[in-house]
């Protein structure tokens, strides 16, 4: 692992001609904090390398489906955490305007799905297969859902890609909207402690998949058509009757970065984050009761050699 971070580090020193300006160090970097840990994580070590560089950081919280225009408006300045799975239109039209810039991939390995902690395939046999759900739907039912199955869904503001997939399989399951990321955990971790029934809407990178030995739902691989054309796939019904989509996960700014604070945007623009460091500092804050900036604090002592010289190659 420390070869590889090595790498990465050379890697980013090789690919910067020069040191950029820091511009407006008098005014704060607005760093949008979305609604789960792994993007505050990820936004906390950003804000830790731009500290690092001489910036002052402030995090802002900001609704993921909707910080877009707010992004355009130079508001919020940057997101180090977005789905392409699950980013709302607005950010596209942001981008068209010329009021949001990509800033490249964050590195991280993602995935995402319908899920279940892997106990439950005793209750439902035929899983992970899809179909399985059809005949075992009634295990998942709840009060609020019977005679229907139970999927816990994302919250609300992250989009509805459970429901769609229900609805896409023509699966008789509900799909009931979760609080947030630790109402998810929750759920997860009582079915494991009671070895009850769980069907969920889930990712990785998160500590919780090994935690709770969480599997996903093998769904057909889609394309495009599988989202826009319901004649594509199992049901001539519905779109969305494939997996989800591969996520990339990458980073956004204001268009207005690059100007006024060069070498702030360089360090955005060329910092990653892997699975391997990202998931432990998930843990270290979601079960072993950290702060998010305690453990980013930690990390970023322990790994100097792997961001170190991005902010170096940057701004000296």
């Amino acid at each position: 692992m420390k070869i590889l971070k090595a790498s990465l580090a050379v890697g980013l020193l090789a690919g910067a001609s020069h040191a950029a300006d820091l511009g407006a160090v008098d005014e704060p970097i607005k760093l949008a904090i979305n609604e789960w840990t792994g993007q505050h994580v990820s936004t906390h070590v950003a804000g830790s390398m731009l500290e690092a560089a001489g910036y002052t950081v402030e995090y802002t919280t900001a609704g993921y489906m909707n910080m877009y225009q707010a992004m355009a408006d130079g508001e919020v300045h940057a997101a180090m955490e977005i789905w392409s799975s699950n980013v709302s239109d607005t950010y596209a039209k942001t981008v068209e305007a010329g009021g949001v810039v990509e800033l490249g991939d964050l590195g991280l390995d993602a995935k995402e799905g319908i899920a279940y902690p892997a106990h439950v395939a005793d209750l439902c046999p035929g899983l992970p297969a899809w179909e399985a759900l059809q005949d075992c739907a009634q295990i998942f039912a709840s009060a609020e859902t019977i005679p229907m199955g139970r999927l816990v869904d994302y919250p609300a503001d992250w989009g509805t890609p459970g429901a769609d997939r229900m609805t896409g399989f023509d699966l008789p399951f509900k799909a009931v909207p979760a609080g947030s990321e630790g109402a998810l955990i929750t759920e997860l971790r009582a079915s494991t402690e009671k070895k009850s029934p769980l069907l969920i809407t889930f990712w990785q990178p998160h500590w919780a998949m090994s935690a709770y030995d969480v599997q996903f739902v093998e769904l057909p691989v889609g394309n495009d058509e599988c989202f826009t054309d319901a004649a594509w796939g199992s049901n001539p019904n519905a779109t969305h009757d494939c997996d989800f989509a591969p996520s990339r996960i990458f980073k956004a700014g204001w268009s207005g970065m690059e100007d006024k604070w060069p070498a702030a945007f360089e360090i955005l623009t060329n910092y990653q984050l892997s699975v391997a460091d990202q998931q432990p500092m998930m843990g270290a804050v979601d079960v072993d009761g950290g702060s998010v900036e305690e453990v980013v604090a930690a990390w970023m002592d322990a790994n100097k050699d792997t961001w170190m010289p991005v902010v170096e190659a940057a701004a000296n």
